[in-house]
This record gives C-alpha cells, structure tokens and sequence, in this order.
C-alpha cells in the first residue's frame, strides 16, 4: 500500500488528530486509523467491517458499481472464457499466469496429490450416514492436519508450498467422498488421466458396476463454477480463514474455519437458496403470481439469485456462467425436470420486466450455477460443499499472502460495551 501525503483530520472535544492516508492502485483511499486508540483514547465502531479495511492485498479486486471483478489484474470474464480452473490457481498462488512448461509442472503436481490418505476413509465413515456433506468437509479437512505432519509448520515455506498443493488436489476428493457416502455408494478414487474437473465429476457420478464418461461440455461448465468462485476478496470465509490464520494455526485448520464460515446460509448458500425458491414456485404458471411478490415491498418475498449485495450493477461472472447454463440444458434437456422449466422461464420473465431492469437485478452468478448443479444431478445439499472446493485456492492464496506480511498482527477486534459496570458479588442467601 503506496503512502500519499493526504492526510485526515479527526476533531474529538476540539482535540484534532491528524490521520495518514493511502491510496491503493485502485478503490477508495484509506484512513490509517492504527495509532487512533493510543493517541485518542476511541475506538471506531463499524459492525460486519464494511467500511474498514483489514488487510492490504494483492490477489482479488471488486469495484461493486462497475461490476468488476479482478484477479491479480485480469478480468474474471476473460479469465473463465479463455483460461480455465488450474491455471487461474496458478495465478491466485504465484501472481502471474504461468507459461506452457509451469503450467505443465503445476498441473502434475496437483494431479500427483488428489488421493487420500486411505486411514482417512475410516474418518469419514464415523459420519452418520444422514449427516450433511458440508459438516463432513469441516471435520475432514481440520483432520488432514492429524495426517499430514509434514505440512503443518507454517515458518517453513516449503510446508506451506506443500500445504497449498494438497489442499487444491484433495478438496475435489474430499467433496465427492462426501456425496458418495451421503448417498450410500462406494468411494470412488481419483484418476490421475482426467482434468481437474472431469475427475471430480467422475468420483461423484461413476459406480463400479459401469463405466462413466464425463462430457466435455458437463466438465467445461464444471471448471468454470470452479472458476468464477475461486476468490472474492475479503469475504465472510476468507476473512475467517485470515483470522485463524493470524493466531498461527496450521493451514488445515484455517481452510476448515473457512468451511464452516462459508456454510452459513447467508454466505455460501445462495445457489442452494435460489433452487429452493424454484421448487416453491413449482410450475411455470406460477411464475407471474412470485414477480409480483417479488415487486410488492410489503411482501417479504425476494428473487434468490437475482441482484448481489456487492455488484450493484450487474454481476460479472453471470454472462460466461448463463453460456454454460444454455449448453448444459441444451445437451440435457429440460421436459423432464420442472424446477428447470421453472427457472428458464423465471430469467426470460424477470429479463423482460422493466421493473427489474431498473432495479438491476440482473440473474447472478449463483442463479445460474444453480442451475447448472441441478441438471447435472447434484443435490442442493452439495451445493456449498462445490463452492468450497472452489473458493479453496483463493483461501490458500490469502494465508500465504497473509503469513509473508511483516505487519501481520493476531486479529483482535474491539467492541462498543453496553453491558453492566462494576459491582459487587451478592451472596447467593441474599439474592
């Protein structure tokens, strides 16, 4: 973060305090508001941190108002229209897009690492059978650290290396052991003659009994669900993760906070929001009856998967994720699945009111990987577990780019007490 000679001014009872700002490269300049407390003797109070920033970071940029989205520069709609998964990994890990020969060595270091430990299969079968695949993730992942002691120093940077690499290369095998066991069929191993994203469709869809090929348009449309999730900036998860991460734990154990983090449904559960809206409309003919709620501000109904919080214009991973959405519907069909029929006629509706045009709320990028999961035959109840598994690199990229920082300090959030001031402990006979 470059100094500027700007500073602000804060008057407290006639007291000013002059406070030094930054400018990023890009974004709102900052106040630096570190040594306020120990000159001023106050506090800032700023609930959910939306106004503060808590880090200086080199990895993910978001301007909201323009719809932008950046990885280490490069635009995420170029990125998952012409790049794919492992090769953005490589961006968000190294800073750089790699040439055809790193590519090649990274590639083959993460398909080289995908299976699991085989003791850990006995940690997964401790499960419930009917237990959740996300709660299986958070208990399996903060176990790795139990297996792997050869990657837990976070002050040995070949560790940390070693960590980032396995965390990529097991995640999908992880998630698709944890559908195989939710849905009571046998593990299936990873294969080391698959992309990254064909082999995760085939440890969650084949069964020994016949053989499976993923299609190439179902792995296309896969890699980039994977793409456009693998980072976003200082979100709720990766700000868990840097967290836990400044408190030295092990990387295991800060990707496993970040999973727990991200299974709050206001966080990683949009996608799986919006199919549940879906099958509450249930038919097409219902469609007008569920515009009009959402239109009517005395109806607490909202359009899941509609309009973001942070992209006030439009959502800039929608476009490439809707041309995946049309092909994989194309390639499977719509007749037979009313909750699809449902939701191409919702975008066509909601696309064609000048209502929500308006208002912006434009289909995102949750609507349509929704979608997309639904007509491959996943379980919305495997929908978080796939952000997961895609946000894991941007969550490994922050911890690295954290524990190189030589302002890295345990985080310690302050608090606006509103609780009871001092006294006296009542005998409980006098109570």
């Amino acid at each position: 973060m470059a100094d500027t000679t700007k500073t602000a001014t804060l008057t407290i009872d006639g007291q000013n305090y002059e406070l030094p700002m930054h400018s990023p490269t890009a974004g709102p300049d900052v106040i630096d508001i570190r040594k306020l407390y120990a000159q001023a003797g106050v506090f800032t109070y700023d609930p959910g941190f939306t106004s503060t920033a808590s880090t200086d970071s080199t990895i993910t940029f978001i301007d909201g108002g323009k719809g932008e989205l950046l990885h280490r520069g490069y635009p995420i709609d170029q990125l998952a229209a012409k790049s794919h998964y492992l090769e953005v990994c490589y961006l968000l890990l190294y800073g750089e897009l790699p040439t055809a020969a790193k590519l090649e060595d990274f590639e083959a270091r993460v398909t080289n690492h995908t299976m699991l430990h085989e003791q850990m299969m006995n940690f997964f079968r401790g499960f419930r059978r009917d237990a959740h695949p996300m709660a299986i993730m958070v208990g399996v992942v903060g176990a790795m650290s139990a297996f792997y002691h050869d990657s837990t120093d976070i002050n040995d940077p070949w560790q940390r290396e070693v960590a980032s690499i396995r965390l990529i290369a097991k995640m999908p095998t992880i998630a698709a052991m944890a559908y195989k066991y939710h849905i009571g069929q046998p593990f299936v191993y990873p294969r080391n003659n698959l992309d990254y994203a064909s082999n995760f469709l085939n440890m969650c869809f084949s069964v020994p009994a016949e053989d499976y090929q993923p299609s190439p348009i179902l792995a296309r449309a896969m890699d980039r669900i994977f793409t456009l999730h693998a980072d976003h900036e200082q979100n709720a998860s990766t700000s868990t993760v840097r967290l836990a991460s400044s408190s030295g734990a092990n990387p295991f154990a800060c990707i496993a906070a970040g999973i727990a983090c991200l299974w709050g449904p206001a966080h990683g559960g949009a996608n799986q929001a919006c199919l549940e809206m879906l099958r509450e409309i249930g038919t097409v003919d219902r469609i007008p009856e569920f515009i009009a709620r959402a239109k009517d501000k005395d109806d607490p109904f909202r359009l899941m998967g509609f309009g973001h919080r942070v992209y006030k214009n439009f959502d800039p991973r929608a476009t490439v994720m809707k041309e995946s959405a049309d092909e994989v519907l194309d390639l499977l069909g719509v007749e037979n699945n009313p909750v699809l029929q449902v939701a191409k006629e919702l975008e066509k509706a909601a696309l064609a009111d000048p209502y929500f045009a308006e208002k912006k709320l434009f289909p995102n990028v949750d609507f349509y990987s929704g979608i997309i999961l639904e007509a491959m035959g996943f379980p919305t109840s495997m929908f978080t577990p796939i952000f997961a598994l895609s946000r894991t690199v941007g969550w490994i990229s922050q911890w690295k780019e954290q524990l190189s920082d030589p302002q890295l300090k345990i985080g310690r959030p302050r608090q606006l007490y509103l609780g009871s001031t001092p006294r006296d402990y009542i005998d409980i006979e006098n109570r």
